[in-house]
């Protein structure tokens, strides 16, 4: 019971900010873009402007 549940949560869970940068830079496929992907983390990609 507890398994179906913790698969359940698992399913439902919406990514940090955090998490999901991560994700984006863990995709680059060599240094160049790598930091291509950071710079554009550090003009605010993923943050909210409001």
């Amino acid at each position: 019971m507890f398994k179906q549940l913790k698969k359940i949560t698992r399913a439902l869970h919406i990514p940090t900010v955090q998490e999901r940068e991560a994700a984006y830079l863990n995709g680059s496929v060599d240094r160049i873009d790598l930091e291509y992907r950071q710079r554009q983390i550090d003009r605010g990609l993923f943050r909210n402007s409001f």
